[in-house]
């Protein structure tokens, strides 16, 4: 169960976030909807059925940025949350050669720096509060199969789940889990922006021949948060219609 948690959701403005944040408020956790784009996490809060749920702004790729929005979380409820979820994520596509380096190292700011940052920061706080957690990640199935023109994205998702890993292990003496969640092709703004071929190949290498939902993955982010997952840590965990 996650009743009773206090549980921050990065990327909430849409998509798996939002969807992550209606869940677990449906399931009695206290949720900050914590996005780029403030009005779209609002809009996410606005959606829930909670009077204690807030909105914060989040840049994850910027320390200063994860810093406040960790200070303006304690000040609000006198504590850390014990459920963090990375769901933050952004695409740059171009072929391998003709890639910026500006759209490279973006990419790699948001999607691999900034989990670093979030886990570092709120796991430290959890440490201090003396308080028992659960990280998720989230991957991307582009880790195995390597999509023309995801070069970017597919090697900071694979940075993901190495640095779940390793969060894992140094983390567990502390009683903080941390786990990834591996999508496949969900129906989120990130995947409609994804290129044409990559979607077509995916469609035809999936077994359910269609593409996921985020409340799907939401539903089982939600579980690896609750209590009956408290011996799940360090998985990697495919969400991708096989």
């Amino acid at each position: 169960m996650v009743f009773g948690t206090l549980a921050l959701v990065t990327g909430a403005g849409s998509g798996i976030g939002r969807a992550v944040c209606r869940l677990l408020s449906k399931q009695g956790a206290t949720i900050i909807a914590a996005d780029r784009k403030l009005g779209d996490a609002e809009d996410t809060v606005n959606s829930l059925k909670s009077t204690d749920a807030i909105a914060l702004p989040v840049d994850v790729a910027r320390s200063i940025s994860v810093i406040q929005l960790l200070d303006a979380t304690v000040n609000k409820y006198k504590r850390p949350p014990t459920v963090v979820v990375n769901s933050a994520g952004i695409i740059r596509d171009q072929y391998l050669m003709k890639m910026s380096e500006p759209d490279f190292d973006v990419v790699m700011d948001v999607n691999l720096k900034g989990t670093f940052l979030m886990m570092q920061y709120f796991a430290r706080a959890m440490v201090d509060y003396k308080l028992q957690g659960s990280i998720v990640n989230l991957s991307s199935s582009v880790t195995k199969t390597g999509p023309i023109g995801q070069s970017n994205y597919a090697a900071s998702k694979a940075g993901v789940e190495a640095l779940t890993r390793v969060g894992a292990k140094e983390f567990a003496k502390f009683n903080i889990r941390c786990n990834v969640v591996i999508p496949g092709f969900i129906d989120t703004p990130i995947i409609r922006d994804a290129p044409e071929e990559a979607k077509k190949a995916f469609l035809e290498h999936c077994a359910l021949k269609r593409f996921g939902t985020p409340e799907e993955v939401a539903e089982v982010i939600a579980f690896i948060v609750s209590d009956k997952a408290s011996y799940i840590n360090g998985a990697s965990i495919e969400v991708n219609g096989g």
